[in-house]
């Protein structure tokens, strides 16, 4: 028997009171934790390349989700129905871990925070082509308006570079990762069926490492893991529990219950909590113009999240 979702599609159909509260703040817990994979991950890439960094990140993110999915709630272990879902998501979820990496390399954090706000509004078109999903007018302004910010901290305030259009190669670099996860988001919601969460985030983190296996396997294994700094393993499971893990599953419950650009909208956030971070942990703190740039995303999300949807 058919449900009827009409007239809006079930990837349409958005939650309303304390389901549609309770998605928002697991974004605003998501654009925290987002905001320490940067600042964790230009600390560790220091002393390790970006594939064998990736590549161990998920390994160990296997077994955690593993623990979680099979162990914690108890889901019955099955391979999963139509499989090439998951080797599409992994694939796309590789490429965005793999150039964040390596954009760290040469650029800092707060810039690579930045093109992370890039997201929201390519996920709003993305969304649409493949969920039917429309953005309302205003919340299409929120999304421009923090994208102009955005592209202020991507140039470092500077006009001129703005006006050269000299975007760094970093930037560059985990650009083509941010539209990778811009396809990401609104493809949960369509290749969702209706599986556990757990279950769903356990076989995307599987089907990621086959990816990673050609760029990191070597490295991985030919590391001196014994004369890593304690910095290196402390980021790894940082990035492996908390941003791989513990972030899906927000980003899941989130895409479920919310439209596509809401949901990523709160990556707005990221270059201010980016920015706090590296202050405190004294790695110095931005220009002022810079950090209006960050204020302004920020702007554009509150304007974005207190429309309808």
């Amino acid at each position: 028997m058919k449900q009827d979702v009409s007239p809006k599609t079930a990837h349409q159909v958005h939650a309303k009171g304390a389901e549609k509260l309770k998605a928002h703040l697991a974004m605003m817990t998501f654009a925290v934790l987002i905001a320490g994979s940067f600042s964790f991950g230009g600390l560790a890439t220091q002393h390790m390349g970006a594939g064998p960094l990736t590549l161990w990140r998920y390994l160990l993110t296997v077994v955690v989700l593993g623990l979680l999915t099979f162990g914690y709630a108890r889901v019955p272990f099955r391979f999963p129905k139509q499989a090439w879902r998951f080797v599409i998501l992994g694939g796309l979820i590789a490429v965005y871990m793999l150039t964040m990496f390596k954009a760290l390399e040469f650029t800092s954090p707060v810039s690579t925070g930045a093109v992370f706000t890039l997201m929201p509004l390519l996920s709003a078109g993305f969304a649409f082509v493949l969920l039917g999903q429309h953005t309302r007018p205003g919340v299409l302004a929120g999304l421009i308006i923090a994208a102009l910010g955005a592209v202020w901290v991507i140039f470092r305030a500077d006009v001129g570079a703005i006006l050269a259009f000299d975007v760094g190669q970093g930037e560059l670099i985990f650009f083509v990762g941010v539209v990778c996860h811009a396809v990401y988001v609104p493809l949960i919601r369509k290749f969702g069926r209706e599986e556990s969460p757990f279950a769903f985030g356990f076989w995307v983190a599987v089907f990621t490492v086959p990816w990673l296996l050609v760029p990191g396997a070597a490295g991985l294994v030919t590391a001196d893991f014994a004369s890593l700094p304690p910095v290196v393993w402390l980021a790894v499971l940082y990035l492996a529990v908390v941003t791989t893990a513990i972030t899906f599953l927000l980003l899941q419950y989130a895409s479920m219950r919310l439209p596509a650009s809401k949901v990523l909208g709160y990556g707005y956030l990221t270059p201010s909590f980016i920015i706090l971070l590296e202050g405190l942990l004294g790695h110095g703190w931005t220009s002022l113009p810079v950090l209006a740039g960050a204020l302004t995303t920020a702007c554009g999300l509150l304007l974005m999240a207190l429309l309808p949807d």
